[in-house]
């Protein structure tokens, strides 16, 4: 059994930062691509960010884009997301997700196998 496991969400003021970790353990296996996605309250789950392994490919979403960067290690199946300029809309539950198969979007929940338990991530105004 796969388990992703996030750390370092908490209270933040706006315009603060943090670092979101997420590492895998359980059963060994090879990601394709590994992401966060978000998810405030009454809303749906939506991507914030991911990275493809193979080449190092990020992606971001156009409202973080500039004041988040992931990062990782593949052999590790570990990712971290750095989140700086925090704005309280960026107020959510944060999950980290892996993906073990090469075809679909790595924007796409759907191309995402393994999911983490999430962290809250709260921002003051």
């Amino acid at each position: 059994q796969v388990q992703l496991v996030e750390s370092g969400g908490g209270l933040v003021q706006a315009g603060g930062s943090l670092r979101l970790s997420c590492a895998a353990s359980g059963r060994s296996f090879s990601s394709y691509r590994m992401g966060w996605f978000r998810q405030a309250s009454g809303k749906e789950r939506e991507f914030v960010t991911g990275i493809r392994w193979s080449g190092g490919t990020t992606y971001y979403s156009d409202s973080v884009k500039g004041r988040f960067t992931i990062s990782g290690d593949n052999a590790k199946n570990t990712v971290y997301l750095q989140m700086n300029s925090l704005k309280p809309e960026d107020t959510a539950v944060y999950y980290c997700a892996a993906g073990i198969t090469f075809s679909g979007s790595t924007r796409s929940i759907n191309s995402y196998d393994y999911w983490g338990q999430g962290t809250q991530v709260t921002v003051s105004s």
